[in-house]
């Protein structure tokens, strides 16, 4: 199942894909006189499995009516709608970094014995096909970077790695966008940094509105056999620069027993995984997003997150 947010007369309106087109749950049901409680994909997950197969049986449904429901707009052409973030305001995002081990190469950085991670805000998200805009103070070095994220389920709190697994919803895709000029800036004017403040500016050079496109759709979890080993990519402007699967240093179950420790991770929580090599900075020359240009990542089985650059 594959379950995604639009905006809908103005207001962000809960969806599943059906075949190739995108289906409006509450509407859906409402005309099918089926129960379902979808207000938004946050309150699905909320609600646990049962929401879940209420979901799949509406599907089934759908797949009978098909032609009345496009005649009430219950069902809706992906061309012509409005993403949103699949969740637009979830309570947390942890972005884990330093876990591709050719990415750690290219940026001249040592593996690290334990996963390292920082928080990123939810007004940084933005949606497929929305654009990513620049910042006015910090255009010269904007990066990407793919990644796949992985979606909580229920409350998680001190789990193991065994038990993991049970706490995932489901996968979607992000690009954890990068002002790397503001870092570069900071060590031009204030010579080498202490660890810590050098962590911190590049945590800062990520926080951006716009700067963390995500999406188009969560893939529940029984959709997607094993997480790893999925091939990724991204292009800009159809240029692959990232091309690789997703062989992680630290696998999903290893960081959600280790973060488990520490946060309770509730549903509609994100936690992105890390990105491969072949990020802008890490070329020779260096490659960054320019306005005009459109940036994608594509996860095998997910699909692919679209975004044009804006100055």
């Amino acid at each position: 199942m594959k379950l995604l947010t639009i905006q809908s007369d103005g207001e962000d309106c809960a969806c599943a894909m059906l075949g190739d087109e995108i289906l409006k749950l509450s509407h859906a049901a409402d005309f099918l006189d089926k129960e379902l409680q979808a207000d938004s994909v946050l309150k699905v997950l909320q609600s646990g499995d049962t929401t879940l197969d209420q979901i799949k049986r509406l599907l089934d449904s759908a797949n009978t009516r098909e032609d009345v429901l496009r005649e009430v707009g219950a069902i809706v052409v992906p061309d012509n709608v409005v993403y949103r973030p699949p969740i637009p305001q979830p309570g947390f995002i942890l972005s884990v970094g330093m876990n591709y081990a050719e990415h750690l190469r290219e940026m001249n950085t040592p593996i690290p014995n334990e996963p390292a991670a920082f928080v990123k805000t939810p007004t940084s998200l933005t949606g497929h096909g929305q654009p990513i805009v620049l910042p006015e103070q910090h255009q010269s070095m904007i990066d990407f970077e793919g990644e796949l994220t992985f979606v909580i389920g229920k409350e998680c709190f001190q789990v193991s790695e065994k038990d993991a697994l049970d706490y995932v919803a489901g996968y979607t895709i992000a690009n954890d966008v990068s002002a790397r000029d503001w870092v570069m800036g900071v060590f031009q004017a204030e010579g080498n940094m202490d660890g810590i403040h050098a962590w911190e500016k590049n945590i800062l050079g990520k926080q951006y509105p716009t700067f963390t496109p995500m999406g188009p759709v969560i893939v529940t979890k029984d959709e997607i056999e094993d997480s790893a080993g999925l091939h990724l990519t991204t292009t800009l402007d159809g240029e692959v620069l990232q091309d690789t699967l997703t062989d992680l240093v630290f696998p999903i179950p290893k960081l959600i027993e280790y973060y488990s420790q520490w946060y309770k991770l509730m549903p509609g929580d994100f936690v992105t995984t890390g990105s491969p090599s072949g990020v802008g900075f890490g070329r020779d020359p260096k490659v960054f997003m320019q306005p005009g240009q459109r940036v994608e990542v594509s996860i095998e089985g997910i699909g692919s997150l679209s975004n044009p650059i804006e100055g």
